[in-house]
């Protein structure tokens, strides 16, 4: 391609990296389908472990402590597990690339999953939960595939490669809780609690995305985007002190009300989603569901979470981030009214939680890509590990006081509460999306 030409339609032209990188029959191109090929089906086949916690673990601890109010934690510690992890998987894959950043979390889930049921049967809550504090790397490695997957995307379709992978879990993290009742098989001739049997099958689905990532994402999509563009002493030097750099990426963000709009609709959504998501199977064994019933309410869940996510990329490409964003918080108030007004129609809670989980899709989805591209390339992966952080922090607190609200005004009074959160992220939003038409 000359520079007479100009870029193609399909290959804009981005400072620093050469045009003909985006070319679809470029090598880099070929790279970026076998990397969408590899984080899929990592994500369907770990999404089993995934989706086994989700509809388990709030019943194991609510039957080790006999309270309602500490099932939460189950969540909860899986959720502040995914924040205390995300940083540092995020550093590991700058230093040494995705290979081996999202390869430490699957592992570490793997070893969390397996101390889980080992210290169930024995009785031991404090170690159970510990375990479950584990198993939040899985979802470390989860959000930072999305991310894996925009390395080498075109910047046109971003949002559609990220939703690929947030689509692909669809498969394993529906059919997780739905091996409740197998695992309640499996537990009772090992003496462990019935809900303590989905987390065998967690450990062998987080070994096989270990396994996945470890032996297909060859080569690393990003070391390779790194080779791509210059380095120079000063970004060398922040890669050295990427750890220590947690403010440099707020004041980034900060400095981008576009960015700021990204993770606001991250971490708010976050936390809604997470808050009443915990609460929702103790709440439905509470009005008499058997465990097949809360499987198949959380499966929906996790469908409406990612089984949507490529309309939804494919819609934040065509229409922009920020109309996406906002459609979210409208479907999050649906889905939070749906649900808490419910009482003990099994139906209404299921078809509520549909819609929190396609809720979570738009505003995890466009907030993603919005906050991705809103900051310079040299910051990006610090940004996206404390965007994580944040989200899995504020999720964390969601979860511990989603047990208390419950207790105190009831499964309504939660979903009240969740909607609420609802109401600065579509403000912002609208703000950003006035701020840019008076602008242009």
């Amino acid at each position: 391609m000359t520079a007479a030409a100009g870029p193609s339609p399909n290959s804009p032209d981005i400072p620093g990296i050469s045009p003909e990188v985006y070319e679809t029959n470029s090598p880099t191109a070929t790279v970026q389908r076998r990397t969408l090929r590899v984080l899929m089906s990592a994500q369907v086949v770990a999404g089993v472990g995934m989706g086994s916690m989700i509809s388990s673990g709030g019943l194991l601890v609510e039957h080790l402590s006999g309270s309602q109010a500490t099932a939460g934690l189950a969540t909860t510690l899986a959720t502040l597990g995914a924040a205390l992890l995300s940083v540092p998987l995020a550093a590991l894959s700058r230093a040494r690339g995705r290979r081996t950043g999202l390869g430490a979390g699957w592992l570490i889930a793997a070893g969390g999953a397996l101390t889980v049921p080992l210290a169930a049967g024995a009785g031991l809550l404090w170690v159970t939960l510990l375990g479950m504090l584990l198993i939040g790397s899985a979802s470390a490695a989860n959000l930072q595939s999305r991310y894996a997957a925009t390395d080498l995307a075109e910047p046109r379709a971003r949002a559609g490669a990220l939703s690929l992978v947030v689509w692909s879990t669809t498969l394993g993290s529906v059919l997780g809780p739905n091996l409740s009742g197998p695992g309640a098989v499996l537990a009772r001739p090992l003496g462990l609690p019935d809900a303590a049997g989905t987390f065998v099958f967690s450990v062998v689905a987080f070994v096989l995305g270990w396994l996945i990532i470890h032996t297909g994402l060859r080569p690393d999509p990003l070391l390779l985007a790194q080779e791509q563009q210059p380095t120079t002493s000063a970004e060398r030097e922040h890669k050295e002190r990427f750890a220590a750099r947690m403010r440099t990426a707020l004041r980034h963000v900060a400095a981008s009300p576009a960015a700021l709009t990204g993770l606001a609709a991250l971490v708010l959504g976050h936390v809604v989603m997470v808050s009443v998501m915990t609460m929702t199977p103790v709440h439905l064994a509470h009005e008499g569901a058997s465990l097949s019933i809360v499987g198949f309410t959380v499966s929906l869940h996790v469908a409406g979470m990612y089984a949507l996510s490529p309309l939804v990329g494919r819609a934040a490409d065509r229409f922009g981030r920020v109309p996406v964003i906002l459609l979210g918080q409208v479907v999050y108030v649906a889905a939070t009214l749906l649900a808490g007004t419910a009482g003990n129609r099994q139906w209404a809670v299921a078809a509520g939680l549909f819609l929190l989980g396609a809720g979570w899709s738009c505003a995890t989805v466009a907030g993603s890509t919005l906050l991705s591209e809103s900051v310079d390339a040299a910051h990006r992966p610090e940004v996206q590990g404390m965007s994580d952080t944040l989200m899995n922090l504020v999720g964390a607190a969601g979860g511990a006081l989603s047990g208390a609200l419950t207790a105190v005004y009831g499964y309504g009074g939660l979903n009240a509460a969740a909607a609420v959160l609802a109401v600065p992220v579509g403000a912002l939003a609208l703000w950003f999306s006035l701020r840019t038409r008076s602008t242009r």
